[in-house]
């Protein structure tokens, strides 16, 4: 096995942009609002994009090589973690996504949908909007009838570097002005609340269902570890996935984990990861997959790059705790 990566999948949405082609050279024409890029979901899957096996379908190298790519604890379960570009040139709707036991119950098995936003660029007004401001339920479905919802809610300038993690259940948008990586559950359910008059479909009952009114979405503050070569920022770990940063200033090695793969997403910069047999290359803008049975690989250049997985909780836990101590 050796690092993949994957082909693009581009989608258009009403509040694309063409954004993505300032960090991007392959962007089609049109109102591209998401990029995917490592998915195996029934609405695209990832084709390789460089080595052996350049043009296969994703499922269709799991099925030939198991956990050697995915790992021991992946393999068997529905591929957990989907990896996206957002671009947009307008808002968002107003949505919020299930958690995995009612979406397995309303959305023939989908999973539930917590995620992580990475702010890549954000221009000087930018912003996301997050959560409730304290209103109760009928409020909020007040709010919906007379178009005032983003008066319940809360508003967020960001900026570049900036992390957010959003549970299932909290409510959310974000406007223009940014580009966002965005690390996530591999589920594509969205409800709709509010659509700014656009004329989609809503999702008004569903997404009453599983608002959490309770919920906030505040910038991660992470936790930093300085090492010789590169820094190592801790920012969002769950049962889901464990979103960490890297600072690579000259290099960095580690081995790869028999039970699970990793996702490398750079977010600035460039560099190349070497490993027993090769190396490949990778730029801004590029997702980078790490098989399980990869074994030792050092990353050299000058960069940040987001590392994605899934976790053994408590392992991590207490790498974390060991540091602290």
């Amino acid at each position: 096995m050796y690092p993949l990566k994957f082909e693009n999948i581009y989608f258009e949405k009403v509040w694309g942009s063409q954004t993505l082609s300032t960090i991007r050279d392959n962007v089609p024409e049109g109102d591209i609002g998401e990029s995917w890029d490592v998915a195996y979901h029934e609405n695209a899957v990832s084709i390789v994009a460089n080595g052996r096996y350049k043009g296969m379908r994703l499922d269709e190298l799991i099925e030939e090589k198991k956990e050697l790519l995915l790992g021991k604890e992946i393999v068997g379960r529905k591929f957990p973690l989907l990896i996206k570009f957002l671009s947009p040139s307008k808002k968002l709707s107003v949505q919020v996504h299930p958690d995995d036991e009612y979406a397995a119950k309303h959305e023939k098995g989908e999973l539930g949908k917590t995620e992580a936003w990475y702010i890549v660029e954000a221009e000087e007004d930018a912003y996301i909007v997050l959560g409730t401001n304290g209103c109760t339920k009928d409020e909020f479905e007040k709010s919906i009838e007379d178009g005032t919802v983003e008066e319940y809610m809360n508003k967020i300038n960001v900026k570049k570097g900036d992390v957010y993690y959003l549970k299932s259940g909290l409510i959310h948008t974000m406007g223009p002005g940014v580009i966002v990586a965005e690390i996530q559950q591999n589920s594509d359910t969205t409800y709709r609340v509010y659509d700014y008059g656009r004329g989609r479909e809503t999702h008004i009952e569903k997404a009453l269902d599983v608002i959490r009114f309770d919920y906030e979405g505040n910038r991660r503050e992470g936790l930093l570890v300085e090492r010789n070569g590169y820094n190592k920022t801790y920012y969002c770990l769950s049962e889901h996935f464990s979103l960490e940063v890297y600072d690579i200033f000259e290099s960095i090695t580690e081995k790869s984990d028999e039970d699970r793969f990793y996702i490398f997403t750079a977010v600035e910069g460039e560099g190349t990861i070497h490993y027993d047999g090769g190396e490949v290359d990778f730029k801004k803008g590029d997702s980078t997959f790490i098989p399980a049975t990869l074994g030792e690989y050092s990353i050299q250049g000058d960069c940040r790059l987001i590392k994605s997985y899934v976790p053994d909780v408590e392992a991590v836990e207490k790498e974390i705790l060991d540091i602290i101590k």
